[in-house]
């Protein structure tokens, strides 16, 4: 059997490139007051100073892999506390999808790092080469001298912008101020410069060419999200039922006075060029809208010129768009199970994850027994278990006293520290350090125990009394 279906055209689309028109609007203010903010953050954060006493880094957020922490703030996180950063990661998945849930692609069109960044491009594009016109204009006549000029001027600050930003990443592992020092007088690591160049070209890449292609073909969020949906997500919306047939305002105007139907929509295309992805919101929800509302900026702005009321195109849901069809009122359900389960996953790895920072310890125990041998009969019949012990210290420099307990008898000793007139073995720890000890645990021959026991070997804190402690066992010899 032979199949004479056969798909014509070519399988990949030639990229028309898109001039985004330049807007005024309430979504157009949000979209710059969010970019102002989350970039002032990443850019300015790594220069805030936090005090956290002698022998700390001040920087208030730091990725210390050299010594393997992470500050942010009041919070020091260590390597064994990576449990913390799945909870995030979790909590960023929920809100991403309860994002989702309420309004459709949120986190693309305001919060997305490809949107804000791409965003600050096209501010700098049009600042330099103009408006939708001129840069469209400007293309045609590509080999005039004021042409290249602008072009060369809006490739270097592009190139600027990508620079700092690979720049302020690589300042989140060091102390800013002084690694800024550092790579301007070219004395930084290589390893700081070459991830510099990493991020510049990226940012460069990707913000100033790729741009909506990144969304379109590379992210794989417009297809998960597709999946996530539901009919009460409210989307950015062509409103059919008002907008159809569209016609210019004379012969909407004509063929209102004859008693005909006229829609709002006046194809004046001002949606379509205002869109950073080039999309046309009135064949409907698309793959390539990253529902950033910039259409009902524009949309709403025509409709005010020729006095009509707003709202052609704005946020709505597909059971809205049925109910306006059969003459019934718009019904909203923000609230439904789906949104109360995303908003209780996230409240409780929340809840979890603060409970857990707020009770934790700085302080820990380890106890590894040794293998080789498992116990060494003594002379005198008594045998001796041997353990290495580590301790970690996640504040100052402290003393701990080191104890065995459940093992009636037993005597333990550290290798090269005496004990302390009152008995206790202490042991120091220096700031934010692990140490590594090995202990012995002896038991003379008339309490040796007739099979393997469970101990528990303990440390306090000297001054502060908090203690920590971990389970091991005690083999005696063959009996």
């Amino acid at each position: 059997m032979t199949d004479d279906t056969f798909i014509e055209g070519p399988l990949y689309e030639k990229r028309k490139k898109v001039y985004p028109q330049s807007v005024h609007g309430t979504f157009r203010r949000i979209k710059w007051a969010i970019l102002c903010v989350t970039l002032g953050i990443y850019y300015l954060l790594p220069f805030v100073r936090w005090n956290r006493g002698p022998g700390l880094p001040y920087q208030a957020v730091l990725i210390d892999l050299p010594h393997r922490r992470f500050y942010f703030f009041f919070i020091e996180l260590w390597p064994q506390e990576v449990y913390y950063f799945t909870g995030l990661l979790i909590i960023a998945a929920m809100t991403l999808f309860l994002m989702n849930a309420v309004a459709g692609r949120l986190w693309c069109g305001y919060l997305c790092p490809q949107t804000v960044w791409t965003d600050l491009f096209y501010a700098v594009e049009r600042w330099v080469e103009g408006d939708r016109r001129e840069r469209m204009q400007g293309d045609k006549r590509y080999w005039s001298f004021d042409h290249i000029r602008k072009v060369a001027t809006k490739h270097f600050l592009w190139i600027m912008i990508a620079w700092w930003t690979g720049g302020a990443w690589v300042l989140y592992f060091d102390d800013a101020p002084t690694l800024v020092k550092e790579l301007a007088t070219f004395q930084a690591p290589f390893i700081a410069y070459l991830w510099i160049g990493i991020l510049t070209a990226t940012t460069y890449l990707f913000a100033g060419h790729a741009r909506e292609q990144t969304c379109i073909y590379m992210c794989p969020w417009p297809r998960i999200q597709a999946a996530l949906t539901d009919e009460w997500a409210l989307n950015v919306t062509y409103r059919r039922d008002r907008g159809e047939p569209r016609m210019s305002v004379k012969k909407a105007e004509a063929a209102r006075a004859h008693g005909d139907v006229a829609g709002d929509c006046v194809d004046c295309h001002q949606c379509i060029n205002v869109c950073p992805t080039g999309v046309d919101i009135r064949h409907g929800i698309q793959l390539g809208c990253i529902q950033c509302g910039l259409c009902i900026d524009a949309c709403n702005n025509v409709m005010g010129e020729i006095g009509r009321p707003g709202g052609l195109i704005g946020y709505d849901t597909d059971i809205n768009m049925q109910r306006r069809r059969e003459g019934k009122a718009p019904i909203y359900r923000v609230i439904r199970p789906r949104t109360l389960i995303y908003a209780a996953a996230i409240a409780l790895v929340g809840t979890i994850m603060l409970y857990a920072l707020a009770t934790r310890s700085t302080m820990s125990i380890n106890v590894l027994h040794e293998r080789n041998p498992l116990f060494v009969q003594l002379a005198d019949g008594g045998v001796r278990n041997d353990y290495t012990v580590r301790l970690l210290n996640k504040g100052m420099a402290r003393s701990f006293a080191i104890e065995v307990s459940g093992l009636p008898g037993a005597t333990a000793r550290i290798a090269g520290i005496e004990r302390q007139p009152d008995g206790r073995l202490i042991v120091e720890v220096g700031q934010d350090q692990t140490r590594e000890i090995r202990m012995s645990v002896q038991v003379p021959p008339a309490q040796l125990p007739k099979s393997t026991v469970n101990v528990e070997i303990g440390s306090t804190d000297v001054a502060s009394g908090q203690t920590a402690t971990a389970r091991d066992h005690f083999v005696p010899a063959d009996r």
